[in-house]
């Protein structure tokens, strides 16, 4: 059997530092593994001890595994990328692990940066890490290493097996996980809601806090000062006013519930120049008394908020993950954009642009511990200044400019503006943002009047408004604001806009509070469908808690969207769960709401208006009979180009940190560079072992988490209709404008 070319040629090219991790001798715990490993599988050791090379172990390897699909025709077509189904349909879990065997063999000896260690090359050849530490004890393979390994091969002689859980299961896990409108969360929430309105007015009555506006008259008593501070908590201007900016602060508004080691974490995130920023009402969705019903509940939330060892190692050393947004001027992005400017236009696919204001809206109601962009906090480009980040006297016209290249793009019909966070722009910066992407889109409908068919360009169909502030800051959503986005909603549709989205972020159950269901049904009714991306972190990937997410937001009217896979680097090693696990939630828990396709129909943009989306939702859910409506994707929003789950595990790191290989979504358009990008390479930052013992760590089973070392392969969800883009009644032209993938 001849051994793969270019594995032979990397093998040979090898960094001579990597040739000195070789000689690195395994740790005690790594020999007790292997020899676990040995003693489980006597085949394994003999071509391992009677291998003279590594060459001859990979062989001996292959071999094994080809003779073991020798009349499995279907994982062989599998295998060699000529069958396109579900791999959990299709396949055994057995032949799931042979694939990823035989992956592991063709890609050995590759070469990759890993970013997770600050660009330090990783070299993938587990075949001979295990021959090194069989002859040799060296190889420095760790212990999660020889962990992945028992699974794999317990897989692939059918020792651990694949089993479902039935739906039961899964509604017992999302018992475990209230909502925030359970009214005993909503009492623990108006004592903690009280504790911090005290707090501030004794702040105010020392004098540490001087205010114009949020200040008492001499002769109030303290219970009228309270009562006075409780008609502010309505006010999100006082939230962001009193917002939390520093440790000390944030351990006080939590009754000095943090302990000496997360404080220590705290203080050295502030000396690093990581910002805090917590508003008041946020922070009283944090539990400083444990109810015993909820133990665990707001671990999603309170990850958000604190900061880990990792960020605060790394922060200084972040590099971008979203290369696209990485711009030179008259230079095009790593999709293949030409972009009008460095900062304020974002671009991947060729029918959809962000816009980033130059206003408050380029600020978050608060920053969330895994978010991206802690790398634009490391450079600088954002702070939470928000007399600073409020629009100068050259923003219309630089608006102007910018939304002109809408307007001229062939192709663009959807405009997300965000941040930041769109809805901390003001009212007057909104309504004048919304007032220019309505009159372009005018603009850009009335030119087309001018085209012949098939040369016409794509008019806006879709504005969507990304915004997080529903979730962290609901008293944003004024009468005033809804009155906005209303009559912009009737304005606009008049000119052929039929789709009006707010994409907002709720990533825990425990989020959506009385005050938050008032918010996004007030959006609802203004006729702006409410569409949700979560982000499924280690917090959130505990079993049940997603689906429990799912089954909330449809109560409220709001219609999952998208489930992202943490991503960034090192930094983000403490929110991070591995893709497999995005996988498995997706196989055995998701598929509890999987809609019909008489549900399909019924979940129509054309047929259901966002103003009746909650009493649709409902019936839908009374019809299918299910606990929750799966409508959402579980993607990874890929450094180079687009969102995806398609991915095969082709590697894994002495560190036992899995090495993915993506395919882009085939489901979608795709700026042509993709056929230049090919496939995308992933290096996870924490491996399955430390994962599991992370979820440990948070109460959780393992045991109940078994089988996630097997899901070596990634599908991506289909997309429901009701997100696609309306068709119109006229042809498109094939021309992409503003493209350069030369």
């Amino acid at each position: 059997m001849d051994y793969p070319h270019h594995a032979k040629r990397n093998y040979k090219n090898h960094d001579p530092d990597l040739m000195d991790l070789d000689r690195v001798a395994i740790s005690v715990k790594s020999h007790r593994l292997l020899h676990q490993l040995l003693s489980e599988n006597q085949k394994l050791e003999k071509i391992m001890r009677y291998a003279k090379t590594e060459i001859e172990a990979l062989i001996g390897i292959r071999t094994w595994v080809l003779e073991r699909l020798a009349d499995n025709q279907q994982a062989l077509a599998y295998y060699r990328g000529e069958l396109a189904e579900n791999p959990y349909d299709v396949l055994s879990w057995k032949d799931v692990a042979a694939i990823r065997l035989l992956d592991y063999i063709d890609h050995a000896g590759m070469t990759y940066r890993d970013q997770n260690l600050r660009g330090v090359t990783a070299i993938n050849n587990p075949v001979k890490m295990i021959w090194l530490a069989v002859n040799h004890g060296t190889g420095g393979a760790r212990p999660p290493f020889f962990e992945d390994m028992i699974h794999l091969f317990r897989q692939f002689e059918g020792v651990d097996t694949h089993e479902l859980p039935d739906h039961r299961s899964v509604e017992n896990w999302m018992a475990r996980f209230p909502s925030g409108l359970d009214p005993r969360i909503v009492k623990l929430r108006e004592e903690n809601r009280d504790r911090i309105i005290n707090l501030i007015i004794d702040k105010i009555e020392a004098g540490e806090i001087v205010d114009r506006k949020y200040c008492f008259a001499p002769d109030l008593s303290r219970e009228q000062r309270f009562l006075q501070a409780l008609e502010w908590w309505s006010d999100y201007h006082f939230h962001l006013r009193f917002a939390v900016r520093s440790a000390n602060l944030l351990n006080e508004m939590l009754g000095n519930s943090l302990d000496p080691d997360t404080m220590k974490m705290l203080h050295r995130a502030e000396q690093s120049g990581i910002p805090i920023f917590v508003n008041p009402y946020y922070l009283s969705l944090l539990h400083v008394r444990v109810p015993y019903f909820a133990i665990g509940a707001d671990l999603a939330i309170r990850h958000y908020v604190l900061y880990s060892k990792q960020l605060i190692d790394e922060f200084g050393h972040i590099v971008a993950w979203e290369k696209e947004d990485q711009v030179e001027p008259g230079k095009p992005n790593a999709a293949g954009w030409l972009l009008p400017s460095e900062h304020h236009i974002h671009r991947r696919y060729p029918e959809v642009a962000i816009l980033i204001p130059d206003t408050t809206g380029r600020a978050c109601g608060g920053l969330c511990a895994s978010c991206q962009r802690m790398y634009s906090f490391q450079k600088g480009q954002l702070n939470f200044d928000l007399k600073k980040l409020r629009p100068d006297k050259k923003w219309p016209e630089r608006l102007k400019d910018l939304l002109s290249y809408f307007e001229q793009d062939s192709q663009l019909r959807d405009i997300l503006i965000t941040g930041g966070d769109a809805l901390m722009s003001s009212d007057t910066s909104l309504v004048q943002l919304l007032e220019g992407v309505y009159q372009m889109a005018r603009r850009k409908r009335a030119a087309n009047k001018k085209r012949a068919d098939g040369e016409k360009y794509a008019e806006i169909v879709r504005v969507r408004l990304g915004t997080r502030l529903p979730v962290y800051l609901p008293q944003r959503i004024t009468d005033d604001l809804v009155k906005i986005l209303k009559d912009f909603q009737h304005k606009a549709s008049r000119i052929g806009v039929r789709q009006f989205m707010i994409q907002t972020h709720v990533e825990s159950s425990m989020e959506i509070t009385p005050q938050v269901k008032e918010a996004l049904q007030k959006l609802n009714r203004a006729g702006w469908l409410v569409i949700n991306q979560h982000v499924f972190t280690a917090a959130a990937s505990r079993r049940g808690h997603n689906a429990k997410l799912r089954q909330t937001l449809g109560e409220v009217g709001v219609l999952p969207y998208y489930t992202f896979s943490v991503k960034g680097y090192m930094e983000n090693w403490f929110n991070f769960a591995p893709n497999g696990r995005a996988v498995q939630e997706q196989i055995e828990e998701k598929v509890v709401g999987k809609l019909s396709d008489q549900a399909v129909e019924e979940l129509d943009a054309d047929l259901v208006r966002a103003e009746a989306m909650e009493s649709h939702l409902r019936s839908l859910r009374n019809k299918e009979t299910t606990a929750f409506l799966a409508t959402d994707r579980n993607v990874l929003n890929l450094p180079g180009v687009g969102k995806s789950l398609s991915f095969r595990v082709i590697g894994i790191t002495r560190y036992g940190r899995r090495i993915l290989q993506f395919d882009h979504d085939a489901t979608r358009r795709h700026s042509p560079i993709i056929e230049k990008l090919g496939k995308i390479i992933i290096i996870e930052s924490k491996s399955v072992s430390e994962y599991l013992a992370q979820l440990t760590e948070m109460g959780e089973d393992p045991e109940d988490y078994a089988g996630l070392y097997g899901y070596s392969i990634g599908i991506t969800d289909p997309r429901l209709p009701i997100f696609d883009y309306p068709d119109y009644e006229f042809s498109v032209t094939d021309e992409m404008t503003n493209l350069d993938v030369s």
